[in-house]
C-alpha cells in the first residue's frame, strides 16, 4: 500500500510507524511544509492513559517519550495573592519539537521518508497514492480544497489567547487569575523540559483592549504580561512563540467539525478533522488516538485485500476507491467520532467555563478551584456556583446523590446540544 501523510505533527508521524509496524512493505512518506526542526507552540501535555496506549501500539516509541517528558500531580491555583493546591492525577509534559524528533526519528528507522519543505496543497499532487491521510493541521489545505464535501465549520470562541514561553520552570500545573481594572487575565502554566515551561494567557476581549494589549508591541506586551504574573513567575521571562513576522499572536481559538472525514482515498486527522479547547489539553492525545484508530481500520482492511489496494488510487471519486478501503474509513470515522463525544462536551463546558469566569471568583479561591476541575459539568452553568459546590461537596459522601448528579448531567447535556441545533 502506498501511503501519503501530508502534515509531520505527532498524528502523521505515529500513523506512519503504527502502518510500518502493521506491514513493513507499506510505501510511506509523510511531507512538512517546514523545515526539520522548525515548529510552533512550546510543551504539549498528555495523561497517564496516552502513554498506556502507546506502550501497547509501539514501545519503543513510548518508552523515548517518556523518558523526555517531565510529570506532575498537583495542580496549583493563584487568585490574587492567595494560592490553593489540589492533589490530582499525574499529567506530562514534553516539548513539542522533542516530540516531533521524536516522532520522526522512530518513522525513519521503519523506512518511512520524511521529506521536510514539501508543501502539498492538492491530492491530486500525490496520483500514485492509494491513500492520502491530510493531518496538516486546522487550517488543512487538503480539506480546505473540498470545504463543501466535507462540511467544514469553524466556530470561533469569544476569548483572546496567547500561546506562550517562559524559562520558569513549574513543577505543578498552575493556574493564575489576576484581577485588573479593565475584568480578569488568566494564565495556565506547565513544565515541558529542565528548562522552560509553556505559558498561556487569556482573557476576554473587554479586558485584552482596555489593557492595550490589542495595540501593543510584542516587547510591550510581554511586558506587561511579565508585570501582571510576577508573583507566578517568580520574576522570570516570558517568550513569544516566533512567527514569520517574529512577533506572537493573540488569537481567537476554532472549533472545527466536519460532517465527514473522508473523499475518495483522501481521510482526515487529528487536527483537519477536529479540534477541541486547549483549556483540557488534549490535542496531541487526541491525534495519536486517531492514529491508532486509523491504523487499526486499515489492519483488517489489510488482511482482507492482501495488501493489494492499487485499484483504488482516484482522489478526485469516491466511487472508484475499492469497497475495502472505503469501508475502512467508514469504521475509523465511527469509532473517532463516537469517542470524541464526551472529549468535545467536555471541552465546550470548559471553554464557557472561562468565557464566565466572574460568575466563579466570588467564590473563596480553594472553592473557586474545586469549580474549576467541575468545569466540564453540564449542571454547573445553571446552578448557582455557591450552591454546586455545597451538592458536589455532600455528593462525595452520599452514594445516591452522586449516582444522581451521575444520571442527571448528561441527560442535561444532551437536552442543551438539541436545543442549540434545533
Amino acid at each position: 500500500m502506498k501511503v501519503a501523510c501530508v502534515g509531520g505533527g505527532p498524528a502523521g508521524l505515529y500513523f506512519s510507524i503504527l502502518m510500518k509496524r502493521q506491514n513493513p512493505s507499506h510505501d510511506i512518506t509523510v511531507y512538512e511544509r517546514n523545515e526539520a526542526g522548525s515548529t510552533y507552540g512550546w510543551g504539549v501535555t498528555y495523561w497517564g492513559s496516552l502513554i498506556d496506549k502507546l506502550h501497547v501500539h509501539d514501545p519503543e516509541s513510548a518508552v523515548a517519550i517518556s523518558e523526555n517528558s517531565v510529570r506532575w500531580s498537583d495542580g496549583v491555583a493563584h487568585v490574587g495573592d492567595r494560592k490553593t493546591v489540589h492533589h490530582g492525577d499525574t499529567g506530562f509534559g514534553i516539548g513539542r519539537r522533542r516530540l516531533l524528533g521524536i516522532l520522526t526519528e522512530r518513522a525513519r528507522s521503519l523506512g518511512v521518508r520524511v521529506e521536510f519543505e514539501h508543501t502539498i496543497t492538492n491530492a491530486a499532487e500525490l496520483p500514485d497514492a492509494d491513500l492520502v491521510v491530510a493531518c496538516d493541521g486546522v487550517g488543512s489545505a487538503l480539506r480546505e480544497r473540498h470545504a463543501q464535501h466535507f462540511g467544514t465549520e469553524a466556530t470561533a470562541g469569544r476569548n483572546t489567547y496567547i500561546w506562550l514561553g517562559t524559562t520558569k520552570v513549574f513543577d505543578s500545573f498552575t493556574f493564575a487569575f489576576v484581577e485588573t481594572e479593565h475584568g480578569w487575565i488568566w494564565c495556565y502554566a506547565y513544565g515541558f523540559s529542565e528548562d522552560a515551561s509553556t505559558c498561556i494567557v487569556e482573557c476576554s476581549p473587554a479586558t485584552w483592549t482596555g489593557l492595550g494589549l490589542d495595540r501593543a508591541s510584542e516587547a510591550d506586551g510581554l511586558a506587561l504580561l511579565e508585570q501582571l504574573f510576577a508573583g507566578p513567575l517568580d520574576g522570570h521571562r516570558l517568550i513569544g512563540r516566533a512567527q514569520a513576522d517574529g512577533s506572537a499572536q493573540w488569537l481567537n481559538f476554532r472549533t472545527l467539525t466536519n460532517r465527514t472525514w473522508h473523499r475518495g482515498n483522501l481521510v482526515l486527522l487529528g487536527d483537519a478533522a477536529h479540534t477541541t479547547h486547549y483549556s483540557i489539553g488534549a490535542g496531541t492525545t487526541l491525534a495519536m488516538e486517531d492514529a491508532i484508530a486509523l491504523a487499526g481500520a486499515l489492519r483488517g482492511h489489510d488482511r482482507r485485500r492482501g495488501h493489494d489496494v492499487h485499484d483504488a488510487r482516484d482522489v478526485h471519486d469516491a466511487h472508484h476507491v475499492h469497497p475495502e478501503l472505503r469501508a475502512a474509513l467508514v469504521q475509523y470515522e465511527r469509532e473517532r467520532r463516537s469517542a470524541l463525544l464526551p472529549v468535545q462536551s467536555a471541552a465546550r463546558y470548559s471553554a464557557q467555563w472561562y468565557e464566565n469566569l466572574p460568575r466563579y471568583m466570588q467564590l473563596a479561591p480553594p472553592q473557586m478551584f474545586a469549580l474549576l476541575g467541575q468545569r466540564h459539568s453540564p449542571l454547573l452553568p445553571h446552578i448557582p456556583p455557591q450552591l454546586y459546590y455545597r451538592i458536589d461537596r455532600a455528593a462525595e459522601q452520599l452514594e445516591p446523590l452522586r449516582r444522581l448528579k451521575r444520571w442527571l448531567g448528561p441527560r442535561v447535556a444532551r437536552t442543551l446540544h438539541a436545543r442549540s441545533r434545533g
